[in-house]
C-alpha cells in the first residue's frame, strides 16, 4: 500500500511537473481518510484519523497532492467518493459480497452489521471525475461526492433481500469482523462544495444503482467465489 498509494502518487506527480502542457492532475482519494465521523455530514474540513494502514497511506498521497500545488504550482485537484459500487466490482467489497451469496443461498456471511455508508453507485462517481477535471475552481482543492444519505450493513441486506425478493438470513463470520479499533464506524457525505463548484449531485437513487449491480452478478456469478472470503 505505501508503495502504490504514496510512491506511486509521487512518480505521478513528478511526471506530471514535467509535461509542461499538462492541464490537470486528479487524485482519487477515498473517506476512509476521515475514520469514523465526529460530526456528520462530513465536510472536506473533517479531521483526518488513518484508522487502517490504507487509510494511513491515502491521507499520505493527498498530503502529497496538496504540496505539489502548493510548493510547484501543479495543477491538482483531489476527489474524495464515498463507497462507491456497482457492477465490475472487486468480491471484496460488501455489496458484491452480499449479492453474490444471496443469489446462491438463503445464509449471508457477513462481519458486523453495525456499520453505517454512504453508498455512491459507480456512474455518479465517474460524472464526480469528469466534472472535477473540468472545474478550474477545484484545482488545489478537496472535493467529497456522495449520496449524503447513510443506512447499516443490516439495513443494506435488507434492501438488497427486497430487490432479489427473497429472504435473507445472515451469519456472523468471526473472520470478517475487523478489529474494533480499525472499524470505521460511520460515514456520511457532505457534499455542499461538489454542488457550488462543480454543479455535481447524484443522480441514482440507492435502489436504482443496486438493482443495476444485482442483474450484474446475477449475470456473472461464475466470477465469484461464493464460498471464500475474499479479503
Amino acid at each position: 500500500m505505501v508503495q502504490t498509494n504514496v510512491v506511486g502518487t509521487a512518480h505521478v506527480l513528478d511526471a506530471a511537473r514535467a509535461n509542461a502542457s499538462l492541464e490537470r492532475v486528479v487524485l482519487t482519494s477515498t473517506s476512509e481518510v476521515y475514520g469514523t465521523a465526529q460530526f456528520v455530514p462530513i465536510t472536506e474540513s473533517h479531521p483526518l484519523r488513518g484508522q487502517s494502514p490504507y487509510a494511513a497511506t491515502k491521507i499520505g498521497a493527498d498530503a502529497l497532492g496538496e504540496s505539489y500545488h502548493r510548493a510547484f504550482g501543479l495543477p491538482v485537484a483531489i476527489l474524495r467518493p464515498f463507497n462507491t459500487f456497482g457492477p465490475r466490482q472487486s468480491a471484496r467489497a460488501i455489496i458484491p459480497t452480499i449479492i453474490s451469496q444471496a443469489l446462491t443461498r438463503s445464509t449471508v456471511k457477513l462481519g458486523s452489521l453495525d456499520p453505517r455508508r454512504d453508498l455512491t453507485y459507480v456512474k455518479d462517481t465517474a460524472a464526480g471525475f469528469l466534472a472535477i477535471a473540468g472545474c478550474d475552481a477545484a484545482v488545489g482543492r478537496v472535493v467529497n461526492i456522495g449520496r449524503g444519505d447513510d443506512l447499516t450493513i443490516g439495513e443494506l441486506v435488507e434492501r438488497i433481500a427486497a430487490l432479489i425478493g427473497r429472504s435473507i438470513k445472515v451469519e456472523t463470520d468471526t473472520v470478517r469482523v475487523r478489529p474494533a479499533a480499525s472499524e470505521v464506524g460511520r460515514l456520511l457525505a457532505g457534499t455542499a462544495l461538489a454542488r457550488e463548484l462543480m454543479g455535481w449531485s447524484p443522480r441514482f437513487t440507492l435502489d436504482e444503482g443496486l438493482a443495476e449491480t444485482i442483474d450484474w452478478v446475477r449475470n456473472n456469478l461464475n466470477l465469484f467465489r461464493v464460498d471464500a472470503y475474499t479479503t
